[in-house]
């Protein structure tokens, strides 16, 4: 008599040999493919996967653990802000880690403060994850990344300083800042300001640094940067007194949501965009080709970043080269900047 299995109370949890029954493998393939080892053929995995769905298979993760001394278990440390690149990048590692066989444990600090960041890795520790990713670049951190290298679990930072840690991942900040920058300058405008984010994120600086390589390059001598920090509200209080300003032909902002309040105080100081003032973001955000008018940004490729947080994670664990670290930038073009106005262009 045939038996059939996860379907009844009564019935025993199936095992790692119901599985391969069903998929007609053997049980070291189905081990192979539950712990994400390589070297299968496509179509002997995804039979193996199709049976461990059809069963309702759990592997037991602690059993496998003190056999592969590997928990096959990653930790992901982020922030509550709700930002779009850090939140895209969070979905991403823990959809790229499941594909690659590992189970994601996930903590959400109000804040990424140095305290707070390390509770959160002893918490993920302890749950024996074989690695840690930490979306945020700030100075802390970097600092608190640094302090865990020799402790024998990677922590890679997303955003982070190369120079300040040795497991890192994400766009070339300052390629892209002047991406943004050149193409204001390609447009004819010589007083470019930046509405730069706060001063302790990697990103901040690097597109700070993007943005005055640009303008040096030119032979401009660029204005003091104001500072914000990340939020549209910020972006709406300095953009009340840039709209005050009419030396100011173009404003480089660091972030989509800083130059959607800027956008909104041009609008009420009856300034126009692009007309009077042009505007280039960073994100591009879902909203960014929705504004009035449609922002120009520089894309980051947030999935990406996440899928390589992937890479470099198992290269760090195999003792394996570290894969690419930096991902290019690119420029997207819409209504938001225009050519210097013809009389603000006169010497």
């Amino acid at each position: 008599m045939t038996q059939t299995l996860g379907r009844g109370p009564a019935e025993r949890t199936p095992v790692m040999a119901d599985v391969a029954r069903l998929a007609g493998v053997s049980v070291q393939t189905v081990s192979r493919v539950v712990n994400g080892q390589g070297n299968l053929r496509p179509e002997t995995r995804e039979r193996v996967l199709l049976a461990v769905r059809q069963l309702g298979y759990r592997p037991n993760s602690a059993a496998r653990a003190l056999v592969t001394r590997r928990s096959a278990t990653i930790g992901v440390i982020g922030s509550r802000g709700g930002y779009w690149g850090p939140t895209t990048v969070h979905r991403t590692i823990q959809a790229a880690g499941r594909e690659a066989g590992y189970y994601v444990s996930s903590a959400n600090l109000p804040s990424l403060t140095r305290d707070g960041l390390v509770d959160a890795i002893d918490h993920l520790r302890d749950q024996s994850v074989e690695a840690i990713v930490l979306i945020g670049g700030t100075d802390d951190a970097l600092d608190v990344a640094r302090a865990q290298e020799d402790l024998g679990t990677p922590v890679l930072v997303v955003e982070g300083d190369p120079a300040k840690t040795r497991w890192t991942v994400g766009v070339d900040q300052v390629a892209g800042a002047e991406l943004g920058t050149r193409h204001l300058l390609d447009l004819g405008h010589t007083e470019i300001l930046h509405l730069a984010g706060p001063p302790s994120w990697t990103e901040s600086r690097s597109r700070l640094a993007g943005w005055q390589n640009a303008m040096h390059a030119a032979g401009l001598r660029p204005a003091p940067a104001i500072e914000g920090d990340w939020s549209a509200r910020s972006g709406y209080e300095v953009g009340v007194g840039i709209a005050r300003r009419d030396d100011v032909t173009a404003v480089f902002c660091a972030n989509d949501q800083m130059a959607l309040g800027l956008l909104r105080a041009l609008s009420e100081a009856g300034r126009s965009v692009p007309g009077d003032v042009s505007v280039v973001g960073f994100d591009d955000i879902p909203e960014a080709a929705y504004l009035i008018p449609p922002l120009t940004t520089v894309r980051q490729d947030f999935t990406a970043v996440g899928q390589r947080a992937i890479e470099i994670i198992r290269a760090a664990l195999a003792g394996a080269p570290c894969p690419e670290r930096l991902i290019a930038p690119e420029l997207v073009v819409r209504d938001s900047s225009a050519p210097v106005p013809p009389a603000m262009s006169q010497p």
